[in-house]
């Protein structure tokens, strides 16, 4: 059963009518069923673009959290090959918000790590929402260094609203986990490559999120924060969540623009739910042509040219005014 969004209420209603035609049991036979059936897909059509064309902040929040929309497994699925999982951080337990494999891209042996929501609410229990505990992060630390070892590149895929905030998992050293897959991502002497599909939430995001090349799907969303979170501490009223997403600047967009990505994959219009296929095309190409880019690079350049350009981030561009002394107390 597909999911239609509160603004995509006009398209849910022709996708009815289009239904019900091809319901009809001469359907086949029928010319003039078949000539209104593509009278109505082309104002699908028409609507699409013209509502996806003026997404607002918070409706790109809600495309990216859609609940059709391709997750890491089908990516996965889709688009590498001799797929075998890497389970377990040889510590405490194997954290299924977190899957690793070792698999090949084009023929080519790679290490690919990323979070897995779930489909449905048993898949989506089994993986935590994509939240993962220690576990999960110290798990990909583990495969990050399996791909030095054995000088494979590493893909990370992000698609989390963040690292768990339960108290067992902060009993169990979450920050510092993170904070370790982070350094752990600057250090190795591999290709890293970082996809966002649907949500980069927080801290949560950041530790699979650094890396040489980072890309994002034009319609996921890359924060510090969720809207909900940010109104409630503003606000006191997650009902201020648009807004919320209006400040926070969490679009692809806006992340190319600060500089924060490298790149925006195009999704299909309508979304990466209304046709996989084609996002994951789109997926395979960028990736392919960002390997080709920099899978050849020495060891030593991967991490100078990635540490300078983290430490790059933030800084503000042009001439400043005044400088004033902070004085520390």
């Amino acid at each position: 059963m597909k999911h239609y969004l509160d603004f995509e209420k006009p398209i849910a209603d022709l996708d009815v009518q289009i239904a019900e035609l091809e319901a009809s049991p001469d359907f086949e036979t029928n010319k003039e069923l078949q000539t209104s059936k593509n009278r109505l897909s082309k104002r699908v059509d028409t609507q699409l673009k013209e509502i996806y064309k003026k997404l607002s902040p918070w409706q790109k929040c809600q495309v990216a959290r859609h609940p059709d929309r391709p997750h890491y497994n089908d990516y996965v699925n889709a688009l590498f090959t001799e797929c075998t999982i890497l389970a377990g951080d040889r510590s405490f337990s194997d954290d299924q918000a977190v899957l690793g494999y070792l698999a090949r891209f084009d023929d080519r042996p790679v290490v690919v790590i990323g979070q897995e929501k779930g489909h449905d609410t048993k898949s989506r229990l089994v993986h935590n929402f994509g939240m993962a505990r220690p576990e999960g992060y110290r798990k990909a630390i583990r495969l990050m260094e399996l791909a030095e070892k054995f000088k494979l590149p590493v893909i990370l895929v992000v698609d989390t609203p963040g690292a768990y905030p339960g108290l067992g998992a902060e009993e169990r050293g979450q920050s510092e986990a993170i904070a370790r897959t982070i350094e752990k991502s600057l250090e190795i002497g591999v290709p890293v490559i970082s996809i966002i599909i649907g949500e980069g939430g927080s801290g949560g995001a950041v530790a699979l999120a650094t890396a040489d090349r980072n890309l994002m799907l034009e319609n996921s969303i890359y924060s510090v924060i969720s809207p909900e979170g940010c109104a409630s501490i503003l606000w006191k009223n997650s009902e201020m969540m648009s807004t919320a997403a209006n400040a926070l600047k969490l679009t692809a967009e806006n992340m190319k623009e600060f500089g924060v990505i490298d790149k925006i994959i195009p999704e299909p219009i309508g979304g990466a739910h209304r046709d996989p296929k084609k996002v994951f095309k789109s997926f395979e190409s960028a990736l392919r042509s960002t390997l080709k880019e920099i899978g050849n690079k020495r060891p030593e350049t991967l991490r100078r040219e990635r540490i300078e350009k983290f430490k790059n981030m933030g800084k503000i561009r042009g001439k400043t005014t005044s400088k004033r002394r902070v004085k520390i107390l």
